[in-house]
């Protein structure tokens, strides 16, 4: 009871110095609690959403092998609908007609009103099902070929009221409608655009024909609905798939959690990597603590304390902070959650914050979290207190010798760092991608943990150098800042720490992707010879958009380009591979040169041959001739001859290729997809900047479409390396905030540490401006000692993830000096800032009472 007592009363007289260890164990849980709450929030409204909307059981047609999306989906005969109406058990049989593959655009504007985020945009028939999705709140249900229903949130969104018009861009073409109704949604939108037409229009307009996508049916509770599925099953016969109600959200939970499981892993990210750098933040604040506290615990020892209680008696006081902080946390994270739902509503996807999910996981994960990390990080300076003597208390410093230590610190360090530079070594040597990950993760790993241990004796001389000019630039201030960073290396080291691993992600993902748009941009130049390419966003080229293309004046070598994913190839050697196989036209070899390390393009392309990637012909020992099987589902298969094997890391990402003219021998052209892709280049004598224009023009009705040259093609490569830098800068923004926050703390406890010092350099004439200068500049030694550090550690990361995935297509190295300057010069503005409180606390001391400090 004693020692609670003692070290409740230690805490209460230090809570003042624990305030930004605390906000760091508050952002880590924050982060931890919220992501849960969210995560299970989410998933709750959508479980609400599907249970409400599902049919009974669903009948589709089955579609057997892999599915080719983008052009007309598979249908149901009319009559199957009547059919199943019939059967017994049935309520009500719903023939529904919905297509995904589409754009919405606001003629009047001519911009896309369809989601932006990647969420799909569903435009289907408006039924009577007992379980609809939405309600129309506004206007009528559609009536006749030129009426639609629009979702409130899309028509809120574009400024589109009844009356207005709307365009669907739709795989069958182009379809101009007037909104009859605005439907609002009953219980949450997923972030998907919504419109409906009546079923004959649907029917034609969609399909092209009098058919559904599917059957929905509704029993009247004489049958399960495994029963109804057995029975349906049975009538219907082959060529039919049926799903019940439990399976059907079972499905669409698995789609939504995906996304969510993104984001959730991504917020989780961030609490790993601000325990990671709060951890070093905690294990300072003890460390000083304890060596202020050094007369105290001796005093403690003195009057019979024993080590297991000293040592008690600081974890005891961690468990202080990290039960507040983890309090503190998970009401943070309550806040965070509650941000969140609302960035999803500006992104279109409304949950319900009405109700936030918070089962037990929620508590027991932010308490664990938030008093293990703490626990753990105090161990080292309690083991490190239980070990002063009792006749610390006679003296006035009782930090112990540190030699032993020391050499220990270099023995494990230096082996640690060995090991890691040598996994690294390994993972570039390594001709096997999947051991090369390994290595290279094992590598980044050791040499972290190597470099922390290393770091107290790195600091004496690094910081001797980062110093050097400090005296002659700034006299006494100077001196006394660099000599103060020299005075306790574990500490300069701990605190540099934080900053150093933030600083080392990025620089390695700099490099990474720095290299990635040099390689990128080298293979453009010397692959494509198109001098325009068309993308388009939201959904693939219909007829109607190819047509426009090939229209344009000026523009010549036209060469489409479809996707077929998961297609399955039977190799020579019995085994069978999945892959997307890309289909092009015959004339691809004019705009593209595929560098190849056997065959040619032009004749694989030529003879209706096969071209694979360099990777898969050595895993299978492949060559020229070979007899590949390729099975395109429901059937159709086909036998290429291998015609060219490709250089590993082309822009095609690896995929086979073959010519459209080939796999519609097979597949036929209504079921073969849309084009993914549109190349093009100026006719000879035709002025390239004019066709550019012209091209541009010919798509201004498709909004969705992006018409690049081969600038902008560079241009689309760095915005998308850019997404990524920018989620990983996100990322580790985090860990600066709780690195500064470190270095704060570390500044803060330094001055009340040299209290009675400061006040006898004020009393011989040190000034409250050299004063401040003094800690500022010490402030920023430490901080650039931990970006020497980090940007060394980032670049010798960075180079090795380079070079590792140089068969990936990353064959240019590229260090971005510009970054690692401006990483530097920001440490220095971060070490500035996070000086301006320690420093004007110190500046502000009484002279005497410092003087008269014990």
């Amino acid at each position: 009871m004693m020692l609670l007592k003692t070290s409740l009363r230690s805490f209460l007289a230090h809570k003042g110095r624990m305030v930004l260890s605390l906000l760091a164990v508050v952002l880590s849980v924050a982060f931890v609690s919220g992501t849960l709450v969210f995560s299970n929030t989410a998933t709750a409204t959508f479980d609400r959403l599907f249970a409400s909307t599902a049919s009974d059981l669903t009948v589709r047609q089955a579609v057997t092998g892999p599915q080719h999306g983008g052009g007309k989906p598979a249908t149901v005969p009319v009559a199957t609908q009547a059919k199943l109406a019939a059967e017994p058990g049935v309520k009500s049989a719903v023939g529904s007609v919905f297509t995904e593959s589409n754009v919405l655009v606001d003629p009047a504007t001519n911009k896309s009103v369809s989601p932006t985020g990647g969420a799909p945009t569903f435009v289907g028939n408006w039924t009577d099902s007992p379980r609809k999705s939405v309600d129309i709140t506004s206007g009528h249900a559609p009536q006749g070929a030129d009426q639609v229903v629009l979702d409130a949130d899309t028509a809120k969104k574009a400024g589109l009221g009844l009356g207005a018009k709307l365009r669907v861009i739709a795989a069958t073409g182009n379809h101009d409608y007037t909104i009859s109704g605005i439907a609002t949604f009953r219980t949450t939108n997923p972030g998907a655009a919504l419109a409906f037409l009546d079923t004959p229009t649907a029917q034609q307009d969609l399909l092209g024909e009098t058919a559904f996508t599917s059957v929905e049916l509704f029993g009247d509770g004489s049958r399960t609905n495994d029963q109804l599925k057995t029975a349906a099953l049975a009538d219907l016969g082959s060529g039919f798939e049926a799903q019940t109600s439990a399976e059907q959200q079972k499905e669409s939970a698995k789609g939504v959690g995906s996304f969510l499981g993104f984001m959730k892993y991504a917020m989780l990210g961030f609490a790993g990597v601000s325990l990671l750098v709060g951890g070093f933040l905690i294990i300072n604040t003890f460390s000083m603590l304890v060596a202020q506290r050094t007369r105290e615990i001796g005093l403690l020892r003195a009057v019979g304390g024993s080590r297991e209680q000293v040592n008690r008696s600081v974890l005891i006081e961690a468990l202080l902070l990290g039960l507040i902080g983890s309090t503190l946390g998970l009401a943070g994270g309550l806040g965070l959650a509650m941000l969140l739902i609302q960035l999803m509503k500006a992104a279109g996807m409304n949950l319900d914050a009405t109700s936030l999910a918070i089962d037990w996981t929620v508590p027991v994960a932010s308490y664990a979290v938030g008093i293990l990390i703490t626990v753990i990080a105090a161990w080292i300076p309690a083991r490190r207190a239980s070990r002063i003597s009792p006749m610390a208390a006679l003296r006035d410093h009782g930090t112990p010798a540190e030699a032993g230590a020391n050499r220990r610190r270099v023995i494990i360090g230096s082996l640690v760092t060995a090991l890691g530079a040598a996994a690294m070594a390994g993972a570039a040597a390594s001709t096997q991608g999947g051991t090369a990950g390994l290595l290279l993760g094992l590598g980044v790993l050791l040499s972290l943990i190597g470099f922390v241990v290393l770091g107290p004796l790195l600091a004496t001389g690094i910081v001797r150098v980062l110093g050097a000019a400090l005296p002659a630039l700034f006299g006494p201030a100077g001196k006394l800042a660099q000599r103060n960073a020299l005075r306790n290396p574990r500490r300069t080291g701990a605190t540099a720490a934080a900053l150093m691993i933030g600083l080392a992600l990025v620089t390695g993902a700099s490099v990474v992707t720095a290299s990635m748009v040099s390689s990128a941009n080298a293979k453009v130049d010397s692959t494509v010879g198109a001098d325009f390419g068309l993308n388009s966003q939201a959904s693939n080229f219909n007829s109607a958009m190819v047509d426009a293309v090939k229209a344009t004046k000026g523009l010549t070598s036209v060469t489409e380009a479809k996707h077929l994913p998961e297609t399955k190839f039977t190799l020579p050697d019995g085994k069978q591979w999945e892959s997307a196989l890309q289909a092009v036209s015959g004339n691809f070899g004019e705009n593209f040169a595929v560098p190849t390390t056997a065959g040619r393009i032009e004749d694989a392309l030529r003879d209706g041959g096969l071209m694979v990637d360099e990777d898969l012909a050595k895993e299978h020992n492949l060559k020229i001739g070979d007899s590949i099987t390729v099975d395109y589902g429901n059937g159709r298969t086909q036998s290429l001859r291998l015609g060219a094997v490709a250089e590993s890391g082309n822009l095609f990402g690896g995929n086979p290729l073959a010519t459209i003219d080939t796999v519609a021998k097979v597949v036929p052209a209504a079921d073969l997809p849309l084009d993914q892709a549109i190349y093009g280049s100026a006719a000879a004598g035709a002025d390239k900047a004019t066709v550019y224009n012209d091209l541009k023009k010919s798509m201004e009705p498709y909004p969705q479409v992006t018409v690049v040259d081969k600038a902008g093609y560079k241009d689309l490569v760095q915005s998308q390396v850019n997404q990524l830098l920018y989620m990983i800068y996100g990322l580790l923004g985090l860990a600066i905030v709780v690195a500064v926050l470190g270095v704060v703390n570390t500044l803060a406890l330094s001055v009340v540490e040299r209290t009675r010092e400061i006040g006898l350099l004020r009393a011989i004439g040190l000034s409250r401006r050299q004063l401040r200068r003094m800690v500022r500049l010490e402030s920023v030694v430490i901080a650039l000692f931990g970006a020497v550090l980090g940007t060394g550690l980032g670049l010798g990361w960075g180079i090795t993830a380079r070079e590792v995935l140089a068969d990936q297509g990353l064959d240019i190295l590229t260090v971005p000096t510009g970054t690692i300057v401006s990483i530097l010069i920001g440490s220095a503005v971060v070490g500035l800032f996070a000086a301006l409180v320690p420093a004007f606390r110190a500046a502000r001391m009484n002279v005497l009472a410092a003087i008269a400090t014990d």
